[in-house]
């Protein structure tokens, strides 16, 4: 059964491969035997951190790559150069996530072109993805798209939470435009399992709860008491989803989403 979550020469591209959460997930598959692809709109971010997955393994398993996922053009061109230079993606993970210069404001005032930032990384880059990466797979018949929401998609922010809560010394909360882009996804994420089940190709999702990066004590203390497992979660804590999710021990799974939350959405 084990051998079922081996990853080995199965090709994997990891959008916004180069963040908090993107890291983790990328040495967890390298570390399962991927040849991974990091894509980030900073390349050399990507390339940076390939090259220290690369270090600590030991193995020349991943590779950086600099995209815009809100520009189709760019997406084709990295799958160009991916097909010419490496091979054919097998698995794809969208991962990537925008603030905007307002992210905070008020849902009263929060600006449009801050709205249309967010929502074009979120939900177009990864509509594009599906459509440049995904659409390849089903023509080849077989491949995995793995979709990274928020439990904030599928439940409220309590707002009781944000009280004298901080990130790296800023007022914090989660805004309407992060909430409804991470729900858009999850809705995209079943349409298309529905619509290319019969290509074998299976999307699925991973709904992250808080995770500990730096938020103020109070927040984490205000935070935890909402979970059943009464603490946050470790950056590393969600690879191990998206490692079931590429690999054939998750065959026969499709349309699911998979949340890593302590239990917060119990209750």
């Amino acid at each position: 059964m084990g051998a079922n979550f081996n990853l080995t020469d199965r090709l994997v591209l990891v959008m916004g491969g180069a963040g908090i959460l993107g890291k983790q997930i990328c040495s967890a598959l390298g570390a399962s035997g991927a040849r991974v692809l990091i894509a980030d709109r900073e390349g050399d971010r990507a390339r940076e951190v390939a090259a220290g997955i690369c270090d600590a393994l030991g193995a020349d398993v991943a590779q950086g790559f600099a995209c815009d996922i809100t520009d189709r053009s760019s997406l084709l061109e990295l799958k160009k150069q991916i097909e010419v230079e490496i091979g054919q993606v097998q698995v794809l993970v969208n991962n990537a996530a925008a603030k905007s210069p307002n992210f905070f404001e008020p849902f009263e005032s929060f600006p449009v072109e801050d709205w249309d930032l967010v929502m074009g990384v979120n939900l177009k880059g990864v509509m594009l993805g599906c459509q440049v990466f995904g659409g390849a797979m089903a023509e080849r018949g077989h491949g995995s798209i793995i979709n990274t929401l928020s439990v904030y998609g599928i439940v409220a922010p309590d707002q009781r939470i944000y009280e004298g809560s901080e990130y790296e010394g800023r007022a914090i909360n989660t805004p309407a435009v992060y909430s409804a882009s991470k729900a858009a996804v999850w809705g995209l994420t079943k349409y298309l399992a529905a619509y290319w089940g019969s290509r074998n190709v299976r999307v699925n999702a991973i709904t992250p709860g808080g995770v500990f990066s730096g938020q103020n004590d109070e927040f984490v203390r205000r935070y935890s008491a909402r979970v059943p497992l009464a603490r946050m979660a470790g950056q590393d804590e969600m690879s191990g989803a998206v490692v079931y999710l590429a690999s054939d021990a998750s065959s026969y799974v499709t349309g699911q989403n998979i949340v890593i939350d302590g239990g917060l959405t119990v209750w």
